[in-house]
């Protein structure tokens, strides 16, 4: 095997081509200057939970069935439609409100790839639903199939610098050597088995008979772009998440097991990185207490000063406003 091809056996497979490392480069180098010339960047987008929801129609219980039998758009009839019965993949899936929205502003700014764990067809017959004119994607799907580490998803197979990719994912373990590039999305659960697959106790939006509004969903909120262009979206995106919550002083209550090390905790590391200062005791300057109990000594104290005291899911929840503040 030739030098330049050693290592390259996965590398990028988004045009039916394995590339050597070499000429990699070469396209990387000049696809960077081609769309700094656009003041365009590169958006990495997920599918499931993201983008969208799939459901295996063995997964739907009987009143899920009859409901989603009166709703099921046809894809003959030209319109843009949203829920799709795919009998050849068996397969159910509900696009998330606003996406052609979404999409149709980011294409302005971006140049975009689907990433998803799923297979190669899979992700192919999503690609179609989500563009069906090949407006956005074109070539640029990426599948599990095309990935170099398993069940992790990483960069090397994006024809983009990594100082000018923004990723779109619900799934942060997915991007362990890509935090910093990633923002996260809160996931989109609107079959049964979707909560059912996370543990989530609760209703999905289907059983409750609604879905997320087309203006005020999760997608209409990611308003991604303003002035990136040339400047590396890494530390942009650091600096965002640093003035989410400045100012704010955290003492967690009932929130770590014992004799756990509070500052290893995600949720204390998660605040820190939205610019929150973390302490374990209490003082005058603390603003917030976070507890999942109500009756601890800290949540009380909070209640009595009138600090805020807040669940745990508070501070995941304020993660989701970093695209917004973008």
């Amino acid at each position: 095997m030739p030098r330049n091809m050693r290592g390259c056996e996965k590398h990028l497979y988004l045009y039916g081509l394995r590339l050597a490392n070499d000429e990699i480069v070469r396209l990387r180098n000049t696809d960077m200057k081609n769309l700094l010339r656009h003041k365009k960047l590169y958006l990495v987008l997920d599918l499931d939970h993201t983008l969208l929801n799939s459901t295996l129609l063995a997964h739907l219980t009987p009143e899920e069935e009859e409901y989603l039998k009166s709703q099921t758009d046809s894809l003959q009839d030209g319109s843009r439609v949203n829920l799709f019965k795919l009998d050849f993949i068996h397969m159910m899936t509900k696009l998330r409100p606003f996406v052609h929205t979404f999409l149709k502003e980011a294409s302005e700014m971006f140049d975009m790839y689907i990433y998803t764990m799923g297979d190669r067809p899979y992700a192919l017959e999503m690609a179609r639903l989500l563009d069906p004119n090949k407006e956005y994607f074109h070539a640029k799907v990426i599948s599990r199939d095309d990935g170099t580490q398993r069940h992790q998803k990483g960069l090397d197979v994006v024809l983009g610098q990594e100082s000018a990719v923004l990723i779109l994912d619900d799934t942060e373990n997915a991007w362990t050597k890509h935090k910093d590039n990633l923002i996260l999305m809160e996931r989109y659960h609107y079959f049964k088995s979707s909560c059912r697959q996370f543990g989530y106790n609760c209703k999905s939006l289907l059983e409750l008979g609604k879905d997320e509004n087309e203006p005020d969903g999760a997608l209409a909120q990611y308003e991604l772009g303003g002035d990136l262009a040339g400047r590396d979206v890494r530390q942009v995106l650091k600096v965002v998440r640093k003035e989410v919550l400045k100012g704010c002083k955290i003492v967690f209550s009932r929130v770590f097991p014992t004799r756990y090390q509070a500052a290893d905790h995600h949720l204390w590391k998660m605040a820190e990185q939205l610019g929150a200062t973390c302490n374990t005791e209490l003082d005058p300057s603390v603003t917030h207490v976070i507890s999942t109990d109500v009756g601890t000594e800290k949540s009380r104290w909070a209640v009595k000063e009138k600090k805020f005291l807040v669940n745990p899911q508070w501070i995941e929840a304020v993660n989701f406003f970093v695209a917004e503040a973008t």
